[in-house]
């Protein structure tokens, strides 16, 4: 693979994000990260798509210190709701809902969400590309408490206001019958090495693999000898944000790097994890300290990622010459 081929990250929430942030730093314009949008909803007038917008916000060093929205953004919209006794569970600061209240429009105008994610970045001064994993809609459901939620009711209104949570069961609605973008396909049939971030690996990676085509995809490029490498979404055994562990659970799979593997199983070459355990079946393990926490580590963690991809394309493509 040349140095200006794609490097692909698949990502969702937060570490997905820094990661991202952090191969940013070294690929620039060669990154293309594919977000998931099984997190989307429509509210407020406006179509909201947290992970594209997390991680478009992070690309444009935008992110607020909360850890989500645009940097000081105003609240007097949903302020203003309130106050006309509307129940406003879900927060939007005001210049995030300008971007939903665009994406909205544009959509009903009949472009692609592709393109309108690419219009978002440009308009920030993103240079990597911020890729939907289909233009078609997905959207993911959980059952918890013998019911379904739409995922945002149940991350806000159920899992903050009265936890611990069983998880019942998960549905990617859509996805199976979801196109897959060009752009998502020709990047991963292209790419120098694909990333799938330290992201839930069932609700933040779950919905983007449940797209047929995007499985595949990666299959054939591992076989053509593209390396793909998974980062744990653990960090000292514990996870940084998130309900990982109650999914993790659902899966059946424990909530440690070997279950990391587990749920990316047939999809892998190497998994990078700070975990000292013991070595994971068919798999190459590079051993690092994971945390995203600041600049320098999310530039660190991505230029060991990218090095360790490089490691193995090269090794796989020396026993294919011998």
């Amino acid at each position: 693979m040349t140095p200006t081929a794609p490097v692909v990250v698949l990502a969702g929430g937060t570490g997905g994000a820094k990661l991202a942030r952090g191969l940013a730093d070294h690929v620039g314009e060669q990154l293309v990260v594919v977000a998931n949008t099984g997190d989307d909803v429509e509210i407020h007038g406006g179509h909201v798509s947290p992970d594209p917008d997390l991680v478009t916000f992070w690309l444009a060093d935008r992110i607020d210190e909360r850890g989500w929205g645009l940097d000081g953004d105003t609240f007097a919209v949903m302020d203003g709701l309130r106050e006309l006794g509307e129940d406003v569970w879900f927060n939007l600061g005001d210049r995030d809902l300008a971007v939903c209240l665009r994406r909205a429009r544009r959509l009903a105008e009949g472009a692609r969400l592709t393109d309108v994610l690419g219009e978002t970045a440009t308009a920030l001064g993103v240079e990597a590309r911020v890729l939907p994993p289909s233009d078609d809609p997905i959207r993911t459901r959980v059952r918890a408490d013998d019911r379904w939620w739409p995922f945002q009711e149940f991350m806000i209104r159920r899992l903050r206001q009265q936890p611990p949570v069983v998880v019942q069961d998960v549905a990617f609605d859509g996805a199976d019958q979801a196109t897959a973008s060009d752009e998502v396909l020709t990047a991963l049939r292209n790419a120098r090495a694909i990333v799938i971030g330290p992201s839930n690996p069932v609700i933040s990676i779950g919905p983007i693999l449940a797209v047929p085509a995007i499985r595949q995809a990666i299959r054939d490029a591992r076989t053509g000898g593209t390396p793909v490498v998974a980062v744990a979404p653990f960090v000292a055994g514990e996870v940084v944000k998130g309900p990982t562990n109650a999914f993790m659970a659902w899966a059946g799979v424990s909530a440690d790097a070997t279950g990391v593997a587990r749920i990316y199983d047939g999809l892998l070459d190497g998994l990078v994890t700070d975990e000292a355990g013991p070595e994971i079946d068919r798999l190459a393990v590079h051993r690092t300290d994971t945390l995203l926490a600041d600049p320098a580590g999310r530039r660190r963690v991505a230029g060991e990622v990218l090095a360790f991809c490089d490691e193995l394309a090269a090794a796989r493509s020396g026993s294919a010459a011998a």
